[in-house]
């Protein structure tokens, strides 16, 4: 992991042309616990899994609203994501005061990725630990963005950062053709299948995920969570035809083994094959 003298100074390069306290920062995304945007051509979602350092704290927030038409997801050191998002919040006001009009989606992004930059080419700086996805709605459309802490950023139709990503991006990967002209409920249903496939077993519920929505006719908004957990609900049922109605029949019963049965059920079907 360690690059001996050349990691020690974020401008000092590798024989190999490499800036290795960039690579670390981009690591620091990696170790992060995962958000995932995704876009049609009205709307743009972003979901997120919410992990805490134990079970007696709560867990941080990792979605944050920028302006009635922009949104961002973190992934890696939540401070420097929580600082980043009051930058945008500062240009978006900013703006707004001047122009009378909302700040442009790409724009905002570009002056985001130009403050990261900075932190790269400044020896008594450090690169930001932090990945943001970055979805907004403008006067062109819906948008998603991700921007690197290495000062890079992409224009995506959908995408994951953060801890077993790579699960939810070949999910996105076998969807994505279908993004373009998709509802919002159609968006927000494949977002929360996507999360599921991060989870690695583990039971998807409105207590470990975050979702969020910008669209036409529609500002940025956070989802509560009993929103969230009836669409988990209604989704699953839509989509396991057999168990649902199994799981209706023994609701109908009212048993508490019934519920522990539906959610073995749950578990054996690989999120995949829905």
């Amino acid at each position: 992991m360690f690059r001996n003298q050349y990691d020690t100074d974020v401008t000092t390069w590798s024989p190999q042309g490499r800036l290795f306290q960039v690579e670390y920062a981009m690591e620091a995304v990696k170790q992060g616990s995962a958000a995932i945007g995704l876009r049609s051509n009205t709307h743009a979602v972003l979901a997120c899994v919410n992990k805490a350092n134990s079970e007696l704290s709560s867990h941080q927030r990792k979605i944050f609203k920028v302006d009635d038409h922009i949104g961002v997801a973190i992934a890696g050191l939540t401070a420097d994501g929580r600082v980043l998002s009051r930058y945008m919040r500062s240009e978006c006001i900013n703006y707004g005061y001047t122009y009378e009009s909302p700040l442009p989606v790409g724009r905002l992004v570009v002056q985001l990725a130009d403050k990261a930059q900075v932190c790269t080419q400044r020896s008594w700086k450090r690169p930001y630990g932090v990945g943001l996805l970055v979805a907004g709605l403008d006067e062109s459309g819906a948008h998603l963005y991700y921007n690197c802490p290495s000062g890079n950023y992409f224009e995506y139709q959908a995408f994951a950062i953060g801890s077993r990503s790579q699960a939810a991006k070949t999910y996105l990967e076998r969807k994505f053709e279908n993004f373009p002209q998709s509802s919002r409920d159609e968006l927000i249903k494949d977002a929360l299948f996507a999360i599921r496939e991060t989870l690695q077993g583990e039971k998807l519920t409105s207590s470990v995920c975050t979702v969020s929505v910008v669209g036409v006719g529609e500002a940025f908004n956070i989802l509560d969570q009993a929103t969230v957990q009836a669409l988990i609900n209604e989704f699953e049922i839509s989509g396991e035809e057999a168990p649902a109605a199994a799981a209706g029949a023994e609701e109908a019963a009212g048993g508490a083994a019934a519920d522990q049965g539906g959610a073995a059920e749950e578990e054996e079907t690989a999120p995949m094959d829905i």
